[in-house]
């Protein structure tokens, strides 16, 4: 495919001024303010989302590993695979704004790469723009139809350094999460059940089945949620999804949601994943109450983005909206 000439990229593309307001002769300066980045994102109960706070010592690793993507996109902005390290990079900052921007320079250039539309459809999800990120994803999903899938590289590898997904899985997975979270259930379940068919392996299987299963359920098709569930055993081999294979475990009855209640874990996306598990099984199981807590507590962590973290605020605004026409009644 044919890129765009550098010579008719956008000016803004090009011009990054840098502006310096000295302070005006024989002033003190002022006692120094720490300035508030504005929001990311509002989220879906109406809120400012400002980026997740990251330990410095993960702060330094993905800042080096940024400025390493951005010398190399300087060497060749015409490099697709290096536009989208680049806005990748960018994202796991919590930068998502600027890594939108920057698959959107990519798909200026690149206009029948479905990777950008992929990645960008999902940083539209994270910061809940889901119109943008279904148009994408749906753009992506069309753009690969008919073409051999494609191993995807991992930007935070697991500890066994295997990728575990594909571009095509990514695609139809985001995809359908963007229904779900929209509560269109039954364009959900479609994508999911296309996503299977691209899920090559057991964390593929175990993720994908999680969302199908769910979606069966809130459809009110408890029988083929079950069936979903048949493939899904205690000896799965599992390198990095481990809370969707004991969500699943959980479901098909074989562990005890009290398991779940006190997970140890430092980290903030497996907690909102056990989390909305949870919530969501006492919700298909007729406690909503539990259900509505569950995800209020969910809402008390760090990591907004999340794909729990931003499901559960679906769920509650959901409900708000639920309860205010009741009321209004």
């Amino acid at each position: 495919m044919r890129a765009v000439p550098a010579a008719l990229w956008p000016a803004a593309l090009l011009l990054l001024p840098l502006l310096a307001v000295p302070l005006p002769a024989q002033q003190a300066p002022a006692p120094a303010k720490v300035a508030q980045e504005p929001p990311e994102a509002t989220s879906l109960l109406g809120m400012p989302l400002h980026r997740p706070p990251l330990a410095p010592e993960t702060r330094d690793r993905l800042e080096q590993q940024l400025a390493d993507a951005r010398a190399d996109y300087t060497r060749n902005p015409l490099d697709p695979d290096r536009i989208i390290w680049l806005g990748r990079r960018t994202a796991y900052l919590g930068r998502y704004r600027e890594a939108i921007a920057i698959f959107s320079e990519g798909a200026w250039k690149y206009p029948e790469d479905p990777r950008f539309y992929r990645h960008r459809g999902h940083r539209y999800i994270t910061v809940r723009e889901l119109d943008n990120a279904i148009r994408d994803l749906e753009q992506a999903a069309a753009l690969v139809r008919g073409r051999s899938d494609q191993v995807e590289p991992d930007g935070m590898p697991n500890p066994y350094n295997i990728p575990t997904s594909t571009l095509q899985s990514n695609i139809w997975y985001h995809l359908g999460l963007a229904y779900y979270l929209q509560g269109d259930f039954e364009k959900a379940r479609a994508a999911y059940l296309e996503c299977l068919k691209v899920s090559t392996n057991d964390d593929m299987l175990v993720a994908t089945t999680d969302w199908l299963y769910l979606t069966y359920r809130r459809l009110g098709r408890p029988d083929e949620a079950r069936k979903v569930l048949r493939p899904v055993h205690e000896h799965m081999r599992i390198l990095e999804n481990h809370a969707y294979h004991r969500r699943l475990l959980l479901y098909k009855g074989e562990l005890p949601v009290d398991s779940f209640l006190n997970v140890q874990s430092e980290d903030p996306v497996e907690l909102a994943t056990y989390g909305y598990g949870v919530g969501t099984w006492y919700l298909v199981n007729g406690q909503r109450e539990r259900a509505l807590a569950m995800f209020r507590k969910l809402l008390e962590g760090k990591n907004w983005a999340a794909f729990g973290y931003i499901a559960a605020e679906a769920e509650l605004a959901r409900y708000n909206i639920q309860h205010r026409d009741r009321k209004e009644r």
